[in-house]
């Protein structure tokens, strides 16, 4: 289809999307979506057509369908690097953070999510989802067990904890605690892979590395992920672990006090992934060191084991 087609039918489309027949609407919808779905172009011309993100953020207010018709749009055009930071208004996120604490429509909030998640990519945009209180926003909806969207919600807060402020914020609004419960929950091994590769995006910076490390029993639970079956969970703890024993005597002491560390950390060096491999062998040896000016007699577990 010509350009001038595509003009002409996004054109039309919105023009029905102001309808007050909500069938008329939904199928104008749908075919923007179509349109947008797969084609860079066809993304541009929609956004620089007269009115258009206007309207579409309008209709993302109205009812449940055309709610999520209408934020799956926004979304494929926040995926046009050139559009990410045009559609990062303070206006739109503040929608965008509504609807993800709302509880009326899983997919509008799973929709939400993601478009936050794409704008974010951009990194002129994290700041502004930061300011605008989307952090707070996200952890909150993660902390409900039930949350349809969880996955959704955590690649956003995971994306924007790249940036320091977002993290001082995360850790403020008690991400910290919320994350262990999601990591050590058995509902989706997924959702505890993400929650700790998250954590240890926070454990980079200050804020986020005393707040492990305050955590009760935040050892034992790290070890705990080690015995699990998720590759990914078992990586982002070790990257934790390695960061507590490189700041914390006591977290190196409370390793050493449990005798089945050894033994778990060589099947994860036999059995891991590259990345999980190379964390456990800069483990060990950080371990083995404290071990042995620990028991300078030859009584180290290390040597026993």
């Amino acid at each position: 289809m010509s350009a001038a087609r595509i003009r002409e039918t996004i054109t039309e489309c919105l023009s029905k999307a102001q309808s007050d027949s909500p069938e008329v609407q939904q199928k104008a919808l749908q075919t923007l979506a179509y349109i947008t779905k797969v084609s860079p172009q066809n993304r541009n011309l929609l956004a620089q057509s007269d009115g258009a993100i206007p309207a579409l953020l309008s209709l993302s207010r109205s009812s449940t369908t055309l709610q999520a018709l209408s934020l799956s749009i926004l979304f494929y055009i926040s995926l046009n690097p050139n559009l990410k930071q045009s559609l990062a208004e303070m206006e739109t996120i503040y929608h965008l953070n509504s609807i993800i604490l709302s509880l009326s429509s899983p997919e509008s909030s799973r929709l939400a999510s993601s478009l936050i998640c794409s704008l974010a990519m951009l990194d002129k945009n994290k700041a502004k989802f930061g300011v605008a209180g989307t952090i707070q926003s996200l952890v909150t909806a993660v902390s409900d067990p039930g949350c349809p969207a969880a996955h959704h919600l955590l690649s956003s807060l995971a994306e924007l904890v790249r940036f320091h402020g977002n993290c001082t914020l995360a850790v403020r609004s008690g991400a910290v605690p919320v994350l262990i419960q999601v990591a050590q929950s058995n509902n989706s091994e997924d959702l505890a892979g993400t929650s700790l590769a998250i954590l240890g995006l926070l454990a980079r910076f200050e804020e986020g590395l005393n707040a492990l490390r305050k955590t009760d029993q935040i050892v034992n639970s790290m070890v705990d992920v080690l015995k699990g079956r998720c590759m990914l969970s078992k990586e982002g703890a070790a990257e934790i672990l390695l960061r507590l024993f490189d700041e914390s005597e006591g977290c190196v002491r409370d390793a050493l006090r449990l005798p089945e560390f050894p033994t778990v950390l060589a099947d994860l060096s036999i059995r891991g992934s590259a990345r999980a491999r190379e964390k456990v062998s800069s483990l060990m040896k950080k371990l083995m060191e404290a071990d042995m000016d620990a028991y300078g007699d030859g009584n180290s577990i290390f040597l026993k084991w």
